[in-house]
């Protein structure tokens, strides 16, 4: 147990019969009536974020979650299979918990969110950024823009993703998992 008097960002608590972790706080002490903290909430399974006030002193469950590393194996029928880094145990996780799924290629390092008490898995938690090849996309045309010009491209994973002009087919770029906006082209080794 918690009073708010301990809450900080990245705080997870048990509220609403859900898990959720402080994204952002606010002690307010107006001049009339008490105290309360002002909180955004993100929910860890669906990401949602929703607006919520404590009054000053009120006790909430916290939760302990822990930072797992795996890898992304491969999918099938039963969903996304991923091997823990240091046990090499091996678990299966439904689309749902797994966001941005279509960036992801056999062998991405990722991090899984459990839940300590009951060793659950949570969420998926993707790397900022990941090197993907394009498979196809249309030639640019010289001068065909006046500024910031970006074109379809699809990469080895199946998602579509736009780039600029000059990006060719089989040319090697980084992709930010979150925005799912070009970054930068990668110098092949």
């Amino acid at each position: 147990m918690a009073t708010t008097a301990d809450f900080r960002n990245g705080l997870c608590l048990e509220w609403n019969n859900d898990l959720y972790t402080i994204v952002e706080f606010q002690h307010v002490k107006p001049g009339k009536g008490g105290a309360f903290v002002r909180t955004k909430l993100k929910n860890i399974k669906t990401g949602k974020v929703l607006d919520n006030t404590f009054t000053a002193g009120e006790k909430v469950i916290t939760a302990r979650i822990e930072k797992r590393p795996y890898q992304f194996l491969y999918q099938d029928e039963m969903g996304f299979n991923f091997m823990d880094n240091d046990s090499f145990e091996q678990i299966s996780l439904n689309e749902a918990m797994v966001p941005n799924a279509d960036l992801m290629k056999e062998g991405t390092n990722v991090d899984i969110l459990v839940h300590s008490e009951t060793e659950t898995p949570l969420s998926v938690e993707m790397p900022a950024y990941v090197e993907l090849r394009i498979v196809y996309t249309e030639p640019g045309v010289r001068g065909d823009t006046a500024t910031n010009a970006t074109k379809p491209a699809k990469v080895e994973t199946g998602a579509t993703i736009k780039v600029p002009l000059f990006i060719d087919n089989d040319e090697l770029i980084k992709v930010n998992t979150t925005t799912y906006e070009y970054d930068s082209r990668v110098k092949e080794k």
